[in-house]
């Protein structure tokens, strides 16, 4: 494309293997659902097969897949599945720098999703606003450790393979109890379980298991 005959825009073609592999998944289960639904109709009457069609066309998902025959009947749209088997996977990307390789538009692409993601995760996981602090240098101390926290956030998941919300998860299944009896009071942590597998991902150490021991005054 070109624009007044200065502007000239190229696209890059990307190819996702993971998404691809998704997008096959779900779409494997979106059309066995779909089979499932209709696989009666043929024995339905016109009227009770429109019915069920009607209903169908209200979920997008399924909708998709749906073809209606010249009798009425409800089949799986065959020509849909193969035609969208061709773009599992791609996408489509635009720029206007002439001088970036197309290596180097999905790279930009996919470093603008992650920092469109921290600007999600600041604001709702580290909760940076409302930010109720009057002096400049308040401020910038929490942005600052706000800005820390998401870094730990990343260093966790880029070590574990795992999303922050699956760790913190886990981790909060983690508890340190305290222990009173006649002898005295100890503090023991509940036991790891495999999925806290961020401390040996991150080589952090197992917190000791018994702690804080308190023997009783007599």
């Amino acid at each position: 494309m070109i624009d007044d005959g200065t502007l000239r825009y190229r696209f890059a073609v990307c190819h996702n293997p993971d998404q691809e592999q998704r997008d096959r998944v779900v779409r494997a289960a979106t059309v066995t659902q779909l089979e499932r639904i209709i696989a009666d109709t043929d024995a339905l009457p016109a009227g009770e097969r429109e019915e069920r069609a009607c209903r169908l066309h209200e979920k997008l998902a399924l909708r998709k897949w749906l073809r209606l025959t010249a009798s009425g009947k409800l089949r799986i749209d065959q020509a849909k599945l193969h035609e969208d088997e061709r773009y599992d996977g791609k996408f489509l990307l635009r720029t206007s720098d002439p001088t970036l390789s197309a290596e180097g538009v999905a790279l930009g692409y996919k470093q603008l999703l992650e920092a469109e993601r921290g600007w999600r995760d600041m604001k709702s996981t580290l909760d940076l606003r409302p930010v109720f602090h009057r002096k400049e240098e308040r401020i910038r101390a929490h942005v600052l450790l706000c800005w820390l926290g998401l870094l730990l956030i990343r260093l966790a998941e880029t070590g574990t393979g795992e999303t922050w919300r699956n760790i913190r998860h886990e981790m909060d299944r983690m508890h340190l109890v305290t222990r009173r009896s006649e002898a005295g009071e100890i503090a023991e942590r509940a036991v790891t379980t495999a999925g806290q597998r961020i401390l040996t991902a991150l080589g952090i150490a197992e917190p000791p298991r018994y702690s804080a021991f308190r023997p009783a005054t007599s």
